[in-house]
């Protein structure tokens, strides 16, 4: 459903990862006093915008992902200081 939201605002630039780890749910005192629990299977999605974008993929995403239940995620948002696209030498907001 994340990906869906993201996708209608035709961003182009969307990595998603399966990634084990937790937070600070109940399954993180657990990791921490046994030392050997598995970690639960989550997704990552990564996702790259110019400025003008990121409170509307913000808003996508809590619109779309928040159950109100432990486990919900979390968003990042870092600054990306630069881009280029390997290919065709792009850079900034054109390689994204």
């Amino acid at each position: 459903m994340v990906k869906s939201a993201i996708a209608v605002l035709e961003v182009s630039g969307l990595s998603v990862a399966d990634v084990r780890g937790t937070g600070n749910s109940a399954e993180t005192s657990a990791w921490s006093t046994v030392g050997a629990a598995p970690l639960p299977i989550r997704s990552r999605i990564e996702v790259v915008v110019s400025d003008s974008m990121v409170e509307e993929v913000i808003e996508a995403i809590l619109r779309s992902g928040r159950t109100g239940e432990p486990n919900d995620g979390k968003i990042f948002v870092e600054n990306i200081e630069d881009a280029l696209r390997i290919r065709t030498e792009e850079r900034g907001n054109d390689a994204v």
